[in-house]
């Protein structure tokens, strides 16, 4: 049963040592119970597509919800808030009370390695979806970590980073999706960011944790992203009540000395204990799995199912989808054709209850036509991880190294050629230093030259039947892998016949055996490893095969894109390209069979097209979770008519996105330079063309929207809630959706300020012939922006213009508004 304490009682009566051990995590999920006074241990977990539980090795395996860009193209606040409601099942099955969720950062460049976790690039958008899911999760509960507080926007160098923005900017882009959580959801709990904000650890900076509680009078659990305190006097001082992960690094005896050199008051340490007895009481009251376990429902399938295509985005469609279902010949091809991403690395990573690849999906849909397959193009970073031609693998853990007298610890099956040790115990391990060897069979499946590749966060050899392969031990090179902390990806081959089993070993030591210098970086402890494999093949004869198919089929799908390799936390993208040879196979397939070819795209964030005037059909895939086959194939076959639109602005070319020459970490910080023109208040506001411009998607039917919007009352008055309507009808054949977006412009401000700006948003579903009338209603921002000389917000008197749009570019009705006096503002 729930267990319950009064809050003032226990702190009026534990020891000062209690108190302190309060303030600080046990281990990497855990808070300090206090059993003596009924005061539990209260278990937090990632992440923010799926919820992993306590081990990144050896996991329960969790559902899989899309990424947080596709949520964010769903702009559907019903569905994100059942994704919340699953995702506090999932707490509760895994026995967290705690989600380290959602992620609202903003996609400042295409390049972020984490954009994928965020919504969106509009901090109106990211804020709303951001108040359903935290609803979502919280009415199971279980309660919701929003993060990270705040300008967490990039991956390089973010612990030392030092954010150079103007307060008008971080107040109303950057700060403003918190801001609407504030408002509309108030969760128990936020995280704190690596990064400093104009000069100052977000997490030392009592001004920004102060505006939490006393401006916005909110007053939640401020916990630490993991190993982000870097003080015991600041931290504490500030606002931050939780240092996570332990054993403390910075709290405990600190705290105690710094109490009794007077750098800390006895009050800020009772302060900070409160709130985290606060927190556990009001976590405590949702029970939990006592044992860590699985769900997979076939509610919760359906609803994964949903929430995929839902989010797939109909970028550009000249008369192809959706599919027939009468195809005798269908060529299916691409990199992820039969190896879907279903989520971006870091944080998101898990190991999922199954996947659906799109060739299984489109062999159910079509299960009489002939299947072309081929891969074409290879689109990994690393090698594939060996999986389904691994059998029979375990792993076995000693305190020696190899060619010494070693004694057996402990032994765990695996799945995989991948491991990630930092959270993995095992009664006698010397978490400081230990090793392990796995052990399996691989069966090839095609006889050749195979490549294996291996990077380890420590150091790791490989051996092929007692062969040694690779050498990732004598000589390590930094690379990106495991949070940025892993070497880059050591090759070796061998050929190999089909179906003849070898004896793959793995001999790894911990982190602590690594022979590069991890200054600067996050170490999570354990170390960890991957190795993959792939059959060598010529890269012109793939591409060849691959035309032939295309030409010979009467439709093509050609599924390719990005995966965790290329997106993840630990490090930005280098580039928007697709991997190596992907926009040749694309160009050469489009070339033989545009007429009849579907191009899929699967990426968290925006990729260069350089092919995008040849296709006839482009469709946003995104990392679509556990049902990703599926979710694609029901709208490239007509069983979902797609209803997604852009979260993000799709640029033509990297250098044309606003952050382009101020993104990354240059002499310890990175100058917001866009200042409020960020996505496509830059591109509208300059007239840069883009690819496909924020809120874009196609539908299979037709709208018509009439083109005058009616705004009750006309003079806006911010104590009153002001809505602006407007006639939708369906003029096609089906039933469909179309998301409307209402912009603001203000062509009358006396302020530099965007050419518009959006403020309010409603999906609509409707029927054939159907018309209905929409009404999407205004908040104070709407004609707010920061004046920094006041300190304050302002609502500037004038004409202001409501736009609705199916699109950022695409205005289908107009209207205006008065505001007929000044006014300034604060608080939420």
């Amino acid at each position: 049963m729930p267990q319950t304490f009064d809050v003032e009682h226990v702190l009026a009566n534990i020891s000062e040592q209690d108190k302190i051990a309060l303030l600080s995590g046990i281990d990497f999920w855990h808070t300090h119970p206090i059993p003596e006074f009924n005061v539990p241990s209260i278990r937090a977990t990632d992440g923010p597509n799926g919820i992993r539980g306590t081990k990144f090795f050896a996991g329960i395996p969790a559902a899989c919800l899309p990424c947080g860009t596709a949520l964010g193209a769903t702009w559907d606040r019903d569905l994100i808030y059942q994704a919340g409601e699953l995702l506090g099942d999932e707490c509760i099955a895994k026995g967290a009370h705690c989600w380290l969720g959602p992620t609202i950062n903003m996609q400042r460049a295409p390049l972020g390695g984490r954009g994928f976790e965020s919504f969106a690039e509009d901090p109106h958008l990211s804020g709303i979806l951001a108040k359903s899911i935290i609803l979502g999760c919280e009415s199971k509960g279980v309660i919701s970590t929003v993060k990270h507080f705040v300008g967490n926007d990039q991956e390089h160098e973010r612990r030392a980073v030092d954010v150079l923005v103007t307060q008008r900017a971080l107040r109303e882009i950057y700060l403003r999706p918190f801001q609407i959580v504030a408002r509309d959801a108030k969760p128990g709990a936020l995280m704190t960011s690596y990064n400093k904000i104009n000069g100052k650890h977000v997490v030392e900076d009592e001004r920004m944790l102060n505006l939490i509680r006393e401006e916005w009078k909110w007053n939640p659990l401020v916990m630490s992203d993991w190993y982000g305190t870097y003080t015991t006097i600041d931290s504490m001082n500030a606002g931050l009540d939780l240092e996570m992960p332990g054993v403390s690094r910075y709290r405990g005896k600190f705290i105690e000395s710094a109490v009794q050199a007077r750098l800390i008051k006895q009050s800020t340490v009772d302060a900070r204990a409160r709130k985290v007895l606060e927190f556990v009481k009001q976590a405590s009251q949702v029970q939990v799995s006592e044992v860590e376990r699985g769900r997979d429902l076939p509610e919760d399938r359906a609803l994964n199912r949903k929430l995929c295509a839902n989010s797939i985005v109909l970028l550009k469609n000249e008369g192809i989808l959706p599919l027939p279902r009468e195809i005798k010949k269908i060529a299916l091809i691409g990199s992820h054709m039969k190896c879907p991403a279903i989520s971006g690395g870091g944080s998101a990573s898990l190991e999922p209850y199954y996947s659906v690849s799109l060739y299984d999906a489109c062999r159910e849909a079509l299960p009489d036509a002939e299947v072309l397959y081929q891969v074409g193009a290879y689109a990994h970073k690393m090698l594939p991880v060996i999986d389904r031609l691994l059998s029979n693998a375990i792993i076995q853990f000693y305190n020696e190294p190899m060619c010494k007298e070693r004694h057996l610890i402990s032994t765990e099956p695996v799945s995989t050629t991948a491991f990630q040790f930092m959270d993995y115990y095992a009664p006698g391990l010397n978490r400081a230093l230990f090793w392990a060897t796995l052990i399996g069979d691989f069966t090839p499946d095609t006889s050749g030259i195979w490549d294996f590749g291996l990077s380890v966060f420590g150091t790791a050899n490989l051996y092929i039947d007692d062969e040694l392969v690779i050498d990732n031990t004598t000589s390590q090179t930094r690379g990106t892998a495991f949070f940025g902390k892993g070497t880059v990806e050591v090759l070796g081959s061998k050929e190999l016949v089909a179906g003849t089993i070898y004896k793959v070993r793995i001999e790894f030591g911990s982190a602590n055996t690594t022979t590069m210098k991890t200054v600067g970086m996050v170490n999570f402890g354990g170390g960890a490893a991957s190795l993959g494999a792939c059959l060598r093949m010529n890269r012109e004869e793939m591409i060849e095969n691959a035309v032939e198919a295309a030409t010979e089929a009467d439709y093509t799908i050609l599924c390719t894109g990005l995966n965790k390799d290329w997106e993840s936390e630990g490090f930005d993208r280098m580039h928007m390209d697709l991997p190596p040879g992907v926009d040749e196979l694309i160009s050469k397939v489009l070339k033989a069979a545009a007429d009849k070819t579907v191009i899929v795209n699967q990426s968290g964030t925006p990729v260069t097209m350089p092919w995008a005037d040849q296709a006839r059909c482009i469709v946003q895939g995104w990392y679509g979770g556990n049902e990703t086959g599926h979710g694609i194939a029901d709208v490239l076959f007509g069983e979902v008519n797609p209803c997604a639109k852009l979260p993000l602005s799709w640029p033509v070319d990297v250098k044309h996105n606003p952050a382009y020459l101020n993104y990354a970490s240059v002499g310890g910080r990175v100058l917001y330079g866009e200042d409020i023109y960020g996505g496509y208040r830059f591109y509208e506001k300059t007239g840069r063309e883009v690819l496909f411009p924020f809120g874009h998607g196609l539908s299979y039917t037709t709208f018509n929207v009439s083109p005058n919007v009616t705004v009750a009352p006309e003079i806006f008055n911010m104590d009153v809630p002001t809505v602006a309507t407007v006639q939708i009808k369906n003029t096609g054949k089906l039933a469909g959706a179309q998301i409307l977006q209402l912009y603001i412009s203000a062509p009358e401000s006396s302020t530099p300020r965007p050419s518009k700006e959006l403020h309010g948003f409603e999906k609509v579903f409707v029927q054939p012939g159907e018309e209905k009338t929409v009404n999407i209603q205004l908040d104070r921002y709407a004609t707010s922006f920061w004046d920094e000389i006041e300190d304050m917000w302002k609502s500037e008197q004038g004409t202001y213009e409501v736009l609705i749009g199916t699109s950022s570019q695409e205005v289908v009705a107009r209207g205006k508004f008065q505001v007929d006096r000044t006014s300034y503002w604060r608080g939420l």
